[in-house]
Formats: structure tokens, C-alpha cells, sequence
């Protein structure tokens, strides 16, 4: 993908659809990125398209979509994050083909979306998004959707980013070279946009970390919370390189003093 960083920017969820098929050569595109879309963790991510009328797929805030996509994960360490950043890379490929896509992770027949991702011993499918042409205007539903959870608002810089320590917030001028990869962590989508990553820049070191709210962890879809990090993961990731960086991930907490309700997640040495 050429342009991460204004694909990021430009992005925005689409839930209505001008009804019109992908076409074959998307399609396949789609298919061969999905084959090969990886993440840091080694962790497997297993993709399928939907034809929403072969399987009887819904979603009542979603209209005129022609196809879905889901993905599955085994149960195990980090496969929130694995999912989250595998599933994302999807989503900005998607973003480059002219594609529109949003997360959902609630409101669908998961039953049906289950059965026709064929979950085997213990997988779980945490989320999946139509994917297809934005129609020309959104439906009055998607508008009030997106007014509710305020989808084009994110929190300041400052309160999500810190200097050394979460005492001492970060600003733009400060973080250097980690000033446009922390812009697009800033910018990713997020269940309710809630935001729940937080990162603490120290020296050539990032470390991640999520902020906790109630209600966002299931049997089903495991800890959204911790997935939408795994998309911060993935932006900061593929800004860092567009930008020449080298992020190397790793999990090895580093002490930093936080909130009972912060939990680290991983480190990004550049």
C-alpha cells in the first residue's frame, strides 16, 4: 500500500452502500492480500468473503451491501492484538481499492456470520465489516450512528500520548520522528470510539497500553478493547515505515507507573 498515512486520514466507517457488486478483479485482489495479511505476532488470521445471501447475513445498520468479510482466530496469548492489526491491514487495502468497510463487532446475526466462517476447535470470529462501494449519501441511520459516538472526533494528542512517564503528557513538537506515526494511532477507528490506547514515548522505545472500560470483553469476541489496540499497533506500524522506520515489536513491560485500569500491551523499539 502506497499513501498509509492519507488512506488513515481519509477513512472513515461506511455503513450504506450502493448495492453494486465488488466485481471479480477487487475480488481477487481482496482474496490474495487477505492470504498473505500477517502481523508482528506470528499469530494466524483466517479471512473469507461473504456472499450475504448465500449464508442469510444481516446487519440492521448496514444497507446495500453486496458482500462481507470476517475473519477467525484461535484462542491463546495476544490474539486480540494479532486480530486487530490483521484485520485493520484489511481494512486499508480495502480503503486503497475505492472500498468502503466498518468494524462490527455487535450489531449482526453472529449466529449466521459463525456458521458461515465455519469456526472449528474453539475459534472465534471477534468482529467482520461489509465491504463494497459508499453509496452517494449516507442513510439517515448511519448518520445518527456516527453523530452518536461522535465517529469524527478523537481525544487531543496530549491525552493520549505521554513523555517518559503518564505524568508528563507529549505533544506533537516533542515526539520527533514519532510525531506522524502517533498521529495515525490518534486517528484509528475503535468500538464506540472509546479510544483505549495509550502510548509512552521513551527514548527510541513506544510502549502501548489499554485503557480499560466496562463491557467490552466476551466469550465471543474476546477483549474488543484489546483489538482496537491491535489496530493502533497496525497504523503506528505502517506510518512508522512509510516514514523509514524500522519498528521492531516486543512484550516486555517496562515498569512504567499506571492507572489500575491501564494495562501494557507491547513495545515498538524503532
Amino acid at each position: 500500500m502506497e499513501n498509509v498515512f492519507e488512506l488513515i486520514r481519509a477513512r472513515r466507517s461506511v455503513r450504506s452502500f450502493d448495492g453494486q457488486p465488488i466485481g471479480s478483479e477487487l475480488t481477487e485482489k481482496l482474496r490474495s492480500f487477505m492470504d498473505s495479511a500477517g502481523n508482528p505476532y506470528g499469530i494466524p488470521v483466517e479471512f473469507k468473503l461473504l456472499d450475504p445471501e448465500e449464508h442469510g447475513l444481516t446487519s440492521p445498520v448496514i444497507s446495500g451491501a453486496t458482500m462481507y468479510f470476517g475473519a477467525k482466530v484461535s484462542p491463546g496469548a495476544h490474539m486480540e492484538e494479532a486480530y486487530g492489526y490483521s484485520f485493520e491491514a484489511v481494512v486499508l487495502y480495502a480503503q486503497s481499492l475505492g472500498l468502503g468497510t466498518t468494524w462490527i463487532g455487535g450489531t449482526m446475526d453472529r449466529k449466521a456470520f459463525e456458521r458461515a466462517m465455519d469456526l472449528q476447535n474453539g475459534e472465534i470470529m471477534p468482529c467482520v465489516s461489509p465491504i463494497g462501494f459508499p453509496a452517494a449519501k449516507m442513510s439517515l441511520k448511519e448518520s445518527l450512528m456516527r453523530k452518536g459516538v461522535k465517529a469524527d472526533k478523537r481525544l487531543p494528542f496530549s491525552e493520549l500520548f505521554f513523555d517518559g512517564s503518564f505524568g508528563t503528557p507529549l505533544t506533537e513538537e516533542r515526539s520527533g520522528a514519532f510525531a506522524e506515526p502517533l498521529e495515525a494511532v490518534r486517528l484509528a477507528p475503535s468500538a464506540v470510539n472509546k479510544q483505549p490506547w495509550r502510548a509512552v514515548v521513551s527514548g527510541n522505545c513506544v510502549h502501548f497500553y489499554e485503557k480499560h472500560s466496562r463491557g467490552y470483553v466476551s466469550d465471543a469476541t474476546g477483549d474488543l478493547q484489546r483489538i482496537d489496540v491491535g489496530i493502533a499497533l497496525c497504523h503506528f506500524t505502517l506510518a512508522a515505515q512509510e516514514k523509514g522506520l524500522a519498528p521492531l515489536l516486543s512484550v516486555s513491560d517496562p515498569g512504567i507507573p499506571a492507572d489500575g485500569d491501564t494495562e501494557y500491551i507491547a513495545t515498538f523499539t524503532v
